[in-house]
């Protein structure tokens, strides 16, 4: 099943587009289930974070679709963009915010179908692994290859991922028995795991990230943390 979000403010459009993505769905014996919305500002705060397409309109009464694409790039950086305008000088503006690429009103058929087809064909197979959250400043949505470090802050963890951190409402047992299970992502501390792609190098306890920062390692998982990111660089190599 894939999942679709159509933010537009016209219901005549969402009714013709939705038919036409329906059509292909036929053709191509896929599976869509469909999110609509009318402004910008709906869709963030409604945001699912396991969609896989947006088609949105570009000009919306109380968001625009840059502003929004701008807002949902801050926090998913996998979901497909394609925007929907009748204003061509919109349409470079739109590659800014990784636009797949945009749909000039009124849609045709043939048009929407090869643009499908080329989407499909570029991103079939290639789904990234993901997890999402919230907290009370939004919903995100992660790529595990994006996810730098976390470490415990109280009796939360602290994320940081593409240049921010957020506070995700579980302790760090919690998060290690999800990212652990996976090859790039060991504990060096209690308080701190790390995504062995982002290690440039070790000196005694403490770890040198490719961001710049430093993260210890504690003495009694030292040992063990070595041999997993000897390992893992051993594979990389």
């Amino acid at each position: 099943m894939f999942k679709i979000a159509i933010c537009e403010d016209e219901d005549a459009f969402i009714s013709e587009l939705k038919e036409k993505l329906e059509r292909y769905a036929s053709d191509t014996g896929r599976e869509f289930c469909f999110f609509v919305c009318h402004d910008g500002s709906e869709l963030l705060e409604q945001y699912p974070p396991d969609l896989d397409l947006i088609f949105m309109d570009i000009k919306m009464e109380r968001l625009n679709g840059l502003r929004t694409a701008e807002e949902i790039r801050k926090t998913d950086s996998a979901v497909g963009l394609i925007f929907l305008t009748s204003l061509k000088q919109y349409v470079w503006k739109g590659y800014e915010y990784d636009a797949v690429n945009y749909l000039l009103k009124p849609v045709k058929y043939s048009v929407l179908k090869m643009e499908l087809d080329r989407y499909f064909a570029r991103y079939q197979g290639k789904e990234e692994p993901f997890f999402s959250f919230a907290n009370a400043n939004g919903k995100y949505k992660v790529l595990y290859r994006d996810l730098c470090y976390a470490e415990t802050e109280k009796r939360n963890v602290l994320l940081h991922f593409e240049g921010q951190e957020q506070v995700i409402y579980k302790n760090m047992k919690e998060i290690a028995a999800l990212l652990e299970t996976l090859p790039q992502f060991a504990r060096c501390h209690q308080s701190f795991l790390v995504n062995l792609a982002f290690v440039k190098g070790v000196e005694n306890l403490e770890l040198f990230l490719t961001t710049g920062e430093r993260i210890p390692i504690s003495q009694p998982r030292r040992r063990e943390f070595m041999k997993k990111i000897t390992d893992y660089w051993g594979d990389m190599l």
